[in-house]
């Protein structure tokens, strides 16, 4: 069993494919490619960061990330999968413990459950299960682990 995870930006977005054990697969795409991804990964379960209000004003790349999350959703039904959305803050209770984790405390809540930065990443002769993660790729392996956790309790 697997799952896609994505982190959804204006123009591109992170995802990530998870086992339960280790990363399969990961990137950072255009939101166009993504929609291909999805299609490559039909039946799989997708789960998606959602935009969550905080009461602030937003711009117009808050309203255009929404706009992906749709068509992200949409594409993974067509495609047969199971789809769920899953908030920042949901993200940091599950793995911090708090909702005022800021993304180092969730990178490193990552890398510990792991066991450590070491046996985590590894190195290039000996690959960890996370190995080559970076950059908005943490995000969406954030969102797998949620969404792998909530459905195989």
């Amino acid at each position: 069993m697997k799952l896609l995870a994505i982190d959804p930006g204006t123009f591109e977005s992170a995802w990530v494919a998870f086992d339960g054990q280790r990363v399969l697969g990961h990137g950072l795409e255009s939101n166009v490619t993504i929609l291909g991804r999805l299609r490559e990964y039909a039946g799989v379960p997708v789960w998606i960061e959602m935009v969550a209000s905080f009461g602030m004003p937003v711009g117009k790349e808050v309203f255009e990330t929404c706009v992906w999350i749709g068509r992200f959703w949409e594409t993974a039904l067509r495609n047969g999968s199971a789809c769920d959305r899953v908030t920042r803050h949901q993200i940091k209770l599950h793995l911090c413990h708090s909702a005022r984790a800021k993304d180092t405390n969730v990178r490193q809540a990552i890398l510990d459950r792991f066991g450590g930065k070491l046996a985590a990443l590894g190195n290039k002769k000996n690959r960890g299960p996370l190995y080559g993660v970076v950059s908005h790729e943490w995000s969406a392996l954030a969102v797998a682990l949620y969404g792998w956790d909530t459905t195989h309790k």
